[in-house]
């Protein structure tokens, strides 16, 4: 299967991946960061897997997320007849996580067969598998599972499997559930009451969307899938529901991604305040301001779900990998990076909270203060960059203007909000940031930004100077960089995020197009006032999306196909905020012509 060919279903503390012929090939559990039970989308049936399909030969498949949920039905057409397969995970609370399917006849006689291959601890565990009262128990160490089903089972190897037919109007359900096998099992929900319960909250929260501009549709999917990897209890956001799903095909580059960057979180503010959805953005901030306080040196650029910092990373070299992409990671070493961005994402985040509020809260300022003189001792220093490179550290450009996005908010937030701070001293520090950027992040020959002070390399990352208010977005070094990004960095009108074969990062091979530099060049646009070419990528890339409206990280021209994590929050975020852009551009514009 390719990765566009999986859905994505979750009950916002984990989350599946099923594919177009009815498999679940991922699955961690009970939290998005745990050891996977399903892990057949990295490995084969050895590593784990859920299959539930017609029996016979399939002639054609179509599926959909119900409206404004993400409840997932595949509609399957053979000889026999057709079957829906409905897929979703109630949201749980304070209760299990649960996975249920259920099986819809819509015509004919079609022979059906379920197998279910539970395998622990990313498919290194065969488990004990043992009938119940209401189908099987499954036990491996601390993890217990039951699948409770009216339809009989057969067990052997380690699996449970069963053949059966739906006819026109009948209806089989299957619901498997997680627990500590040290404790007693819980009660099982009907899946119909449960399928009931899911789309109601689903379409309560999709139906409080806010934005009413251009691309509305792709910009709820999207908030769907950034709710759908958003942690309830703690507010985190993950970048990606799953590891080591390559961004070149047979390649090293793969990485595991089940955590949440503070890369991403202004940009997640921007997408949620902008929906409507300020209580998830407000979850997110109060995350951020847990693990992003104490001692300033001491942030990371990426903390576990619940906070953790050690998020140390290991190989797995019993699992083959996609399609043969090894090495299997889980963890991520760039956990331990220096990465001077994040503290100008950090007090971005603060920025746009309080401008929400129209207040600051007297606690948090002291702890904000903290970080802005920190960041005075830091800012000239080289670091490892936003793409977490693992080769020298450099003065990136994108670091310097984050550096000066801090100094930039702080002078604001004293000035707004009348602030105990040394406003002045931040305002000289601001102007002396910008200049430098403006002179050795420059290259005047060319007329653009370059990836590091005196370099000949370009980085897509600049073009997120307009984004941030460094440069208006008409200014001519503006309009340089966004042509020479495009013509030197573009591959068939999309975005790499640099060179690899120029750019030192560490790891050999290449990579494909990011999609998020892709939509971050579609914001430049339209700040530019290209809205016309902007509203051209923005389509473009929309149409990369599989047939659920879900991104990957990158797209692989060559290959014609999305590789990377899948989905992948970062490329739904700057799709978001490229809808946005075109939008208040467009505003803009009526607004001057009326």
């Amino acid at each position: 299967m390719r990765i566009e060919d999986y859905g994505l279903i979750g009950d916002l503390q984990s989350a599946a991946l099923v594919s177009r012929d009815g498999a679940v090939d991922w699955l961690c559990l009970p939290r998005f960061d745990s050891p996977s039970c399903f892990a057949a989308l990295i490995g084969d049936d050895r590593h784990g897997r859920w299959s539930l399909r017609p029996a016979g030969e399939i002639a054609d498949v179509t599926r959909r997320y119900r409206a404004g949920t993400l409840i997932l039905e595949t509609d399957v057409e053979t000889t026999d007849g057709a079957v829906r397969i409905i897929d979703f995970m109630p949201r749980r609370g304070d209760g299990p996580p649960r996975l249920m399917r259920i099986v819809e006849g819509l015509r004919g006689r079609v022979p059906m067969r379920m197998q279910l291959s539970i395998r622990p601890d990313y498919g290194t565990i065969t488990p004990w598998v043992e009938p119940a009262a209401d189908g099987v128990l499954v036990i491996a160490g601390p993890d217990s599972f039951r699948l409770s089903t009216p339809v009989p089972l057969q067990l052997g190897d380690g699996n449970a499997t069963a053949d059966f037919v739906v006819t026109e109007g009948g209806r089989e359900r299957f619901t498997l559930c997680w627990h500590d096998s040290f404790g007693p099992p819980p009660s099982i929900e009907d899946a119909d009451s449960a399928l009931a319960r899911t789309q109601a909250w689903w379409r309560e929260w999709s139906g409080r969307l806010a934005y009413a501009g251009p691309y509305r549709d792709e910009v709820l999917t999207s908030l769907i899938v950034l709710k759908a990897m958003t942690h309830e209890a703690t507010g985190a956001l993950i970048a990606a529901p799953t590891t080591s799903l390559p961004e070149d095909i047979g390649g090293v580059r793969n990485w595991d991604y089940r955590y949440c960057w503070i890369r991403d979180s202004v940009l997640a503010l921007e997408s949620l305040l902008a929906g409507g959805y300020t209580e998830e953005a407000f979850s997110f901030r109060n995350f951020l301001q847990r693990v992003g306080t104490g001692d300033p040196a001491k942030i990371q650029i990426m903390y576990g779900i619940g906070g953790e910092r050690r998020l140390t990373e290991f190989e797995l070299p019993e699992i083959p990998g996609y399609e043969g992409s090894t090495p299997v990671r889980v963890g991520n070493a760039a956990s331990e990076q220096f990465q001077l961005d994040v503290y100008g994402e950090l007090i971005g985040v603060a920025f746009l909270s309080t401008e929400a509020v129209g207040r600051v809260e007297p606690h948090l300022w002291p702890r904000w203060r903290t970080l802005i003189e920190y960041v005075e001792s830091i800012w000239d220093e080289p670091d490892d960059g936003i793409w977490e490179t693992r080769g020298p550290r450099r003065h990136f450009t994108q670091s310097k203007v984050m550096a000066w996005v801090v100094f930039d908010r702080a002078v604001r937030l004293v000035e707004r909000y009348n602030l105990d701070g040394p406003a002045e001293r931040w305002r000289r520090l601001r102007d002396q940031i910008h200049n430098e950027v403006c002179e050795r992040g420059f290259d005047p020959r060319r007329n653009t930004f370059t990836q590091y002070y005196g370099s000949e390399e370009l980085d897509a990352s600049v073009l997120t100077i307009p984004l941030v208010g460094f440069l208006p977005g008409t200014d001519e070094r503006v309009t340089g960089t966004i042509d020479a990004v495009t013509r030197e960095l573009g591959r068939d009108g999309f975005v790499s995020r640099y060179s690899t074969s120029r750019t030192d990062d560490g790891l050999p091979g290449d990579e494909g197009q990011f999609l998020a530099c892709s939509f971050w060049l579609v914001s430049a646009l339209a700040l530019n006032g290209r809205v016309g070419q902007a509203r051209t990528l923005f389509e473009r890339l929309a149409a990369l999306s599989n047939d659920l409206g879900l991104l990957a990280e990158e797209y692989d021209v060559g290959r014609d196909r999305q590789v990377g994590n899948f989905p992948q929050a970062f490329s739904h975020l700057t799709l978001i905020g490229a809808a946005y852009a075109i939008a208040a551009t467009e505003a803009e514009a009526e607004a001057a012509g009326g």
